[in-house]
């Protein structure tokens, strides 16, 4: 099992320089899991690509579909437990919610957000080092 940041998702979906490596990653261990608002904040990267004309409307309706489908299992972090962990961390309540998942589920979150990597190395791994592990 493998818990994923927006991001790492959203290069699995968007083709670019770190698709490669979510492929690979998703290809060693394809259970992934994440926080609920993971979907939040992919549809937000979609609408940003659909208004900035990068991406079709209709193309990105079905990149957030098969999302849902690479992530089947969604959990909903208590907002006590996000707002403690961005407050431990210093992160955004939006991170806190990933980071919270990550101490509940005593597992690494991989991301490539580099503060929150900073923020929270206990609790977090990038894409590189999930890939070679």
């Amino acid at each position: 099992m493998v818990l994923v940041d927006t991001n790492v998702l959203a290069y699995l979906m968007i083709e670019g320089e770190r698709t490669a490596a979510a492929q690979q990653l998703l290809s060693r261990d394809p259970d992934w899991r994440s926080e609920a608002f993971i979907l939040v904040e992919l549809s937000n990267i979609l609408a940003t690509y659909v208004r900035v004309r990068a991406l079709a409307r209709e193309r990105a309706l079905q990149l957030l579909a098969e999302a849902e489908t690479m992530v089947p299992i969604l959990t909903t972090v208590p907002h006590a437990q996000a707002l403690d962990a961005a407050a431990q961390h210093e992160i955004s309540a939006y991170d806190g919610r990933f980071v919270a998942l990550a101490m509940q589920s005593r597992r690494p979150l991989v991301t490539e957000d580099a503060r929150l990597l900073s923020a929270a190395p206990r609790w977090t791994m990038s894409l590189a080092e999930a890939v070679q592990a």
